[in-house]
């Protein structure tokens, strides 16, 4: 055998099979004794179930009919089914069971883990690099203890003036996403005339960051304020990055 090439081979292999993109496949049973075997089954995004009869006049049917392998039958039939979505799907055999009753089982499918996950390196200026864009944007500091606090610089509706969101809250460090409760700060004046009295925060939305990279994601938001669009998105990328803190 010759063993460059072996090991080139197996080195191949783990290529392909890194990460999610390695589908799995399950088996169950159909038995005898009306049961699926296993009744109950966790899997991932992507991953497919082989449903074979082992004995007796069955089928398989979603609860919510996505997926059916036909008319119960006594042959040695097999069915094979890929969820390629994240959630729990119950299924029964018609002449057995019914959703939830008898002859039925349970998949629970999970999602796929983050490609990319929130990070410190994140930290820094972004901006929308959209058209005519480029004149408002966010600056981000992702903080000890998985705190991330976002500002958008930004304009009023009614083009008055500008105006800033600020955001904070906990992110979660194995997610590519962090939502944030939004606040608005209105009243104050320039200092010297600043006094902390005057300045009005109130509850103004959410802002959600996706992050498909350290320098490209998007940005969704939700506002319960008079004025403001209600909902909105729009794509971001990286301005600058902070010295010496590498991303990733």
């Amino acid at each position: 055998m010759n063993t460059r090439l072996s090991l080139l081979g197996f080195a191949a292999l783990l290529m392909l099979c890194a990460g999610p993109a390695c589908a799995r496949d399950w088996e169950v049973d159909a038995e005898n004794n009306m049961t699926f075997s296993p009744a109950t089954l966790t899997i991932d995004v992507g991953d497919t179930v082989t449903f074979k009869n082992k004995g007796g006049e069955h089928n398989v049917v979603a609860n919510d009919n996505s997926f059916t392998n036909g008319a119960p039958s006594t042959g040695p039939w097999t069915f094979t089914h890929a969820f390629n979505t994240a959630g729990t799907f119950g299924y029964y055999c018609f002449n057995h069971g019914a959703p939830g009753v008898g002859m039925h089982g349970t998949i629970t499918v999970n999602a796929a883990a983050a490609t990319f996950t929130v990070r410190p390196g994140l930290s820094g200026n972004w901006f929308d690099p959209s058209t005519n864009q480029a004149g408002h944007g966010f600056q981000f500091e992702v903080l000890p203890n998985n705190v991330m606090v976002a500002i958008w610089f930004v304009f009023t509706p009614d083009g008055s003036g500008q105006t800033w969101l600020f955001a904070q809250g906990d992110y979660n460090p194995a997610s590519d996403t962090v939502t944030l409760p939004t606040f608005l700060s209105l009243g104050a004046k320039f200092p010297p005339q600043f006094t902390r009295t005057d300045d009005t925060v109130t509850p103004w939305g959410t802002m959600t960051f996706k992050f498909t990279d350290c320098n490209n994601g998007t940005m969704n938001w939700n506002s319960t304020t008079a004025g403001y669009p209600p909902t909105g998105s729009l794509p971001i990328t990286r301005a600058t990055t902070i010295a010496g803190l590498a991303c990733p």
